[in-house]
């Protein structure tokens, strides 16, 4: 008995040491004390990319990743927290932002064709009169817009001029273009209209830039750095135009237009213009993350919004707690003792699985969405079922005749069989469905397996010690209390026959009469 009891201090201590240690971490590496939200919970907006092949056929596999790549590092460095960017299908990549950015998430998908291109002509773009006569015009379906076809002849200069008289900047989307094009472009905020010729320099060859400050004058500046093909391209330009404008596009709209004023040598560049610290971290991301080998359109965008989620939210925590309290009332009244151990049991795992998932959020980026809470709720009937097995185990072995004593022991070893088993399967298929699913079926998924592992931990190291320690509490094993009752009653009242032969005395014969 007192091996029994040292055996079960060990599997309390140790189990306290994992919450402490769990706790500990959640208390003192960070400053987040609560799981991070996903965007169908917190509210959000998802956009997703088609990227467009002058073919029309799928992209290759590397270039769509390459891309992905690149727009995560430019959500990043825009500074929008906890985005996410996957790919999805096989052309397509999703940009999912939690909060409130619903425009800064649509931004995010104008994804971009950087490039360096000389200003011809620029002006200022005269607005329409305010006294003209609006002219009702029948709706019309918007035309799809075309990728240039590859093999086509380069916009000439004149063709372009043509269409740059006409330009109005209304319309405040982008033109795809080819790099040997002349083009009609608008600036960001519609107010100027350039005349630009083909690009001098790729955004391909831009390998880093950063906002920063001038020394002495506080400045804000752009520091752009070149590989080694694009410093030799960019010298031989800037060498040949000092004292003109250079505009940088961003699929064909102009970001910024500085002017040339002296050679540029070596690969770096400073980009100056009054620029605000937010102005300057703009063009500087712009310039960093522009690149990109797709050309992309924007097929969908929606927005959850922050109230929605909040409802969300809500809803699912009413459905855990009443799928909670319809167990604990489940284990009150058919197991009443043995349901108080499970309830405990049930409370230790979800202070467990709560400790677990703000880790994970801070170092993991883990978000919790409404898929996720499903598969918490669905987890609880499985940390219940191992408790139902073990207790239905104990039954049969009080049914055969043992004390409960002597009963924890034997039910615990063939119950633990069964527990293993029925987790290890459940286990195995919440990784393969987070393997081959995709979004918030991935969520649920990775709870559903998280708490299965939990599960293990306190049915092992709190709830099989537990009961070897109850067992030898007299008052638990009430006939009228313990929820083994009527299962003591008919062992009582079981027949004679049903006994096993019982020696009387010492010259008991085997068949049980004496002499």
């Amino acid at each position: 008995m007192a091996a029994r009891q040292l055996a079960a201090r060990r599997y309390f201590a140790a189990f306290l040491l994992i919450v402490a240690g769990l706790y500990a971490l959640v208390f003192l590496t960070g400053d987040q004390r609560t799981p991070q939200l996903g965007l169908d919970l917190q509210g959000g907006t998802t956009v997703t990319l088609t990227a467009r092949t002058p073919g029309g056929e799928a992209p290759a596999r590397e270039d769509l990743e390459l891309a992905r790549r690149i727009i995560e590092q430019r959500v990043n460095g825009l500074g929008v927290a906890e985005a996410e960017v996957v790919t999805e299908g096989d052309s397509n990549i999703v940009i999912s932002v939690p909060g409130d950015d619903g425009e800064r998430a649509r931004e995010l998908g104008t994804t971009a064709q950087l490039r360096f291109r000389p200003v011809l002509q620029g002006e200022a773009v005269t607005p329409p009169a305010e006294d003209a006569a609006p002219t009702e015009a029948p709706a019309e379906e918007p035309a799809e817009e075309q990728v240039p076809d590859p093999g086509a002849a380069p916009v000439t200069q004149e063709e372009a001029a043509a269409e740059y008289a006409t330009l109005t900047c209304d319309d405040q989307t982008g033109s795809v273009d080819r790099a040997e094009d002349f083009i009609a472009a608008c600036g960001e905020d519609g107010a100027v209209k350039y005349l630009l010729g083909p690009s001098v320099l790729e955004g391909t060859d831009v390998t880093d830039a950063t906002a920063g400050t001038r020394a002495g004058t506080g400045e804000w500046i752009v520091d752009l750095s070149l590989n080694n093909s694009g410093a030799d391209a960019w010298a031989t330009y800037t060498t040949a135009n000092v004292g003109n404008s250079v505009a940088i596009t961003l699929d064909g709209r102009v970001v910024s237009a500085p002017t040339i004023n002296s050679a540029i040598v070596g690969g770096r560049t400073e980009i100056t213009g009054n620029f605000s610290q937010a102005e300057a971290t703009e063009l500087a991301n712009q310039l960093k993350y522009g690149a990109l080998p797709l050309t992309f359109e924007q097929a969908t965008a929606q927005t959850i919004t922050t109230e929605l989620g909040e409802e969300q939210l809500r809803a699912g925590l009413i459905a855990g707690a009443i799928g909670v309290a319809l167990v604990f009332v489940y284990a009150l009244l058919y197991y009443r003792l043995l349901g108080l151990v499970m309830i405990a049991s049930l409370l230790l795992s979800a202070v467990v699985v709560y400790g677990s998932l703000v880790l994970l959020s801070r170092e993991l980026g883990l978000a919790l969405s409404l898929a996720g809470i499903a598969g918490f709720i669905v987890s609880i009937g499985i940390t219940a079922d191992s408790f139902v097995v073990y207790f239905e185990r104990l039954k049969d072995e009080i049914r055969e005749g043992r004390s409960l004593r002597s009963a924890v022991p034997r039910a615990w070893v063939r119950a633990r069989r069964t527990i293993l088993s029925a987790d290890a399967v459940s286990f195995l298929a919440a990784a393969i469905l987070y393997w081959l699913a995709i979004g918030d079926v991935k969520g649920f998924a990775f709870t559903l397996g998280l708490s299965t592992v939990l599960d293990l931990i306190v049915v092992f190291l709190f709830t099989h010690p537990l009961m070897a320690v109850l067992s030898r509490v007299k008052s638990f094993g009430s006939n009228r209390f313990s929820g083994l009752g009527q299962v003591d009653r008919g062992r009582r009242t079981a027949p004679a026959t049903a006994r096993e032969p019982e020696l009387v005395g010492a010259g008991s014969s085997t068949n049980g009469s004496t002499r």
